[in-house]
C-alpha cells in the first residue's frame, strides 16, 4: 500500500472504531466490572473476531454468510441471550463480572469465557461485516501482491481496534474509580448491568 492509500485507510479505519457500537461498549462496560486488565482477555477474543471477519470479507467468504443468514441468527442468538443474562446478574449484583464492595469479595473470573465472549460478540455482529465488506475492498491493489496489502490492512485495523476499546475501558475503570465506594457499589453493577443488557439486545436486533 501506497502512502496515499495509508493516508486515507488509517483514519477511516480509526473512526469506524471508535464509534461507540457493541464491541466498544462491552469493552466500556467490562472495564467498569472487572478492570481493565482482565478486559484484556475479552479484547483478545474480540480482536481475533475481528481478523476472521476481516479476512473472510477480503476472501470472499463473507458473500457465503450473506448467503446463508442462519449462520448469522444462531451466532445472534447465542451471543446475544449470554451478554442479557450475564446483564441481569451484574444488574443484580450477582455473577462472576459484578462488581464487589469489597476486593476480597471478588470472584475470579475464567479467561477463555472472556476470549469466547469477545470473539462471538466480534463474529456475530451485521455491521461489522457490512463495514468490512464495504470498506475493505476498495483499498485493495489487485496489481500488487495480497499478503503484504493483508498484513498492512489487518494490522492497522486490530491497532485501531485495540488502541479504542483501551480507550473505552479506562474509561470504564476511571468511572468505577469515582463512583466505586460501597454507596455506590449497586448503581455501578445496575448501570454496568443495563449497559451488558443493551449491547444483548443490539446484537440480537441489529
Amino acid at each position: 500500500m501506497d502512502w496515499a492509500t495509508l493516508s486515507i485507510f488509517i483514519p477511516t479505519f480509526f473512526f469506524v472504531s471508535i464509534t461507540p457500537g457493541m464491541c466498544m461498549t462491552l469493552a466500556l462496560t467490562m472495564g467498569m466490572s472487572i478492570g481493565y486488565r482482565r478486559t484484556l482477555w475479552m479484547m483478545i477474543g474480540e480482536l481475533l473476531g475481528v481478523a476472521a471477519v476481516s479476512l473472510a470479507a477480503i476472501l470472499g467468504i463473507a458473500a457465503i454468510m450473506l448467503k446463508y443468514p442462519e449462520i448469522f441468527i444462531v451466532f445472534k442468538a447465542v451471543g446475544a441471550s449470554y451478554l442479557f443474562y450475564l446483564g441481569i446478574q451484574m444488574w443484580r449484583s450477582k455473577g462472576k463480572l459484578a462488581i464487589s464492595s469489597e476486593v476480597e469479595d471478588a470472584p475470579e473470573h475464567n479467561d477463555w469465557d472472556l476470549v469466547v465472549q469477545g470473539f462471538v460478540t466480534a463474529i456475530a455482529n451485521p455491521k461489522g461485516w457490512a463495514f468490512m465488506i464495504s470498506l475493505l475492498p476498495p483499498f485493495i491493489d489487485q496489481s500488487k501482491p495480497m499478503f503484504s496489502q493483508v498484513s498492512i490492512m489487518l494490522a492497522i485495523i486490530l491497532l485501531s481496534e485495540f488502541v479504542c476499546m483501551t480507550i473505552y475501558a479506562t474509561g470504564g475503570k476511571g468511572l468505577k474509580r469515582t463512583l466505586g465506594n460501597a454507596n455506590n457499589v449497586r448503581t455501578m453493577n445496575r448501570i454496568a448491568g443495563t449497559l451488558m443488557c443493551g449491547v444483548g439486545v443490539w446484537l440480537f436486533v441489529g
